[in-house]
């Protein structure tokens, strides 16, 4: 945990950057979002790559991140009822890797991404969560399951096209 404090201060010494997440998270790990210009952001991981030395279990830069993904990190949106459709989950062994899988699939089609659950009781696992037409959640699904497979970490892929309502209510 301490290194994660020192190479957050490093991060916010070596560039102009916003930390939107730093938290501890399962299993041990400390966890680091930072938000700005792609050129702050790529020299804030770069120093948080020296500062951490080994520490460092994964990391990732994400150039233009969908709009959707940081308030589904961030788990702070809400469903209408009328938004609800097929649901579409994506799971991977990784918080990094979540995060790029959840990008991935916002970017793939016309779905609404809302949860990026990051490693907490999840033994350092991570899933997100997205809702459409049950042809769109399937383009979705796959492309943030080619993300994850790519990086090696992918746990599972689902699309329910007709869910219960009750898997949507503490959204909705």
């Amino acid at each position: 945990m301490a290194v994660g404090y020192q190479v957050q201060d490093a991060m916010l010494d070596a560039a102009a950057v916003e930390i939107l997440i730093a938290r501890t998270i399962c299993s041990g790990k400390y966890f680091i979002v930072v938000g700005g210009s792609v050129s702050d952001v790529k020299a804030a991981v770069s120093t948080a790559l020296r500062a951490a030395d080994e520490a460092v279990i994964d990391h990732l830069v994400i150039p233009n991140v969908h709009e959707s993904v940081f308030p589904a990190l961030g788990q702070s949106v809400v469903i209408d009822e009328e938004e609800v459709g097929a649901l579409g989950v994506v799971e991977t062994f990784s918080g990094v890797s979540i995060v790029a899988a959840a990008d991935a699939a916002a970017k793939a089609a016309r779905i609404k991404l809302f949860r990026i659950h990051v490693a907490m009781a999840l033994g350092g696992k991570g899933f997100c969560l997205m809702t459409g037409a049950v042809g769109d959640c399937q383009a979705a699904v796959r492309a943030g399951a080619e993300e994850g497979h790519r990086r090696g970490l992918l746990v599972s892929e689902i699309v329910i096209p007709r869910p219960a309502k009750e898997l949507f209510q503490e959204y909705i």
